[in-house]
């Protein structure tokens, strides 16, 4: 195994599994973002690198890492004993710098963000969040831990956003979501299949009690992924944004509004951990 420094097509850590020879490439100071994931010589994960390069401008590609929330809170405020803290769209960590770092064993990545001054302010809580990342047969493994370090109970969401490079959004199928979801835009609970013909044409929704396995399959490309939720990281959010060649297939522990609302939400007590994961499967 290898993690080493590049400087092209963008500054970034390159790691390549030795066993597989596959690839990651990851930005830990922009929020600890996997860019790119070369398994069995082809790219899995779009990558919009020239947007990339403006800062000024969200992350279109790669896997951002979605914390203390998913989704936004109204008027981006969150309310809590302490006060009134603001708290933007899908929160802190996709735009922190993290530390990384191989696994004890050298058999993957660590990625990892803790409190600081600034998260303090919009997020008055003592953490430590660890992201695993393991690469293993025609496969990608994401183990994540987070510790509350604080010595009052910790409420958070978590999800990962990532971005699946596919040939074309009208020759995709999706097998595995529940029959009815929630349309994210609406707000209006309505039928799955409805969104998953509309994909083209750009969808925003969130399935509950999806299956154990979610099966994303393109046609056009001759390609296919098996997408493992577990829970409590088992809400599956699809999106997409015509003409990217890419969908985003997200695992949510909360819906939106989750740290207002208390749906599904985490909380977490002083000196404990929560354990999340979630893996990618290649059947090409």
């Amino acid at each position: 195994m290898s993690l080493t420094k590049k400087q092209k097509p963008y500054p970034h850590w390159e790691y390549i599994d030795q066993k597989t020879q596959d690839r990651l490439r990851v930005v830990p100071e922009r929020g600890g973002l996997v860019t790119e994931w070369r398994c069995n010589g082809k790219e899995k994960f779009y990558f919009d690198s020239e947007r990339f390069i403006d800062t000024s401008l969200s992350v279109r590609g790669g896997v951002p890492v979605l914390f203390p929330i998913c989704g936004n809170l109204p008027g981006d405020l969150l309310t809590l004993p302490s006060g009134n803290f603001t708290l933007k769209q899908h929160g802190f960590a996709r735009n922190a710098s993290w530390d990384i770092r191989m696994t004890k064993a050298n058999d993957g990545l660590i990625l990892s963000l803790k409190d600081n001054p600034e998260t303090y302010k919009s997020y008055p809580f003592l953490f430590l969040v660890e992201m695993k990342i393991l690469i293993e047969s025609m496969s990608l493994k994401f183990d994540i831990a987070i510790h509350n370090r604080d010595s009052k109970d910790m409420p958070f969401c978590f999800g990962l956003h990532p971005y699946f490079l596919i040939s074309d959004l009208s020759k995709l199928s999706i097998k595995g979501l529940s029959e009815k979801c929630t349309d994210q835009s609406k707000n209006l609970q309505v039928s799955t299949r409805g969104q998953l013909n509309s994909l083209d044409k750009g969808v925003d929704f969130l399935s509950k009690g999806s299956r154990d396995i979610i099966r994303l399959v393109d046609s056009e490309a001759k390609t296919s992924l098996e997408i493992l939720h577990f829970p409590p990281m088992d809400l599956t959010v699809v999106w997409t944004q015509p003409p990217r060649n890419m969908i985003c297939i997200e695992p949510w522990t909360s819906p939106r509004n989750g740290l207002v609302t208390g749906e599904r939400l985490i909380n977490l007590k002083p000196g404990t951990c929560s354990n999340l994961r979630c893996k990618y499967i290649v059947k090409d």
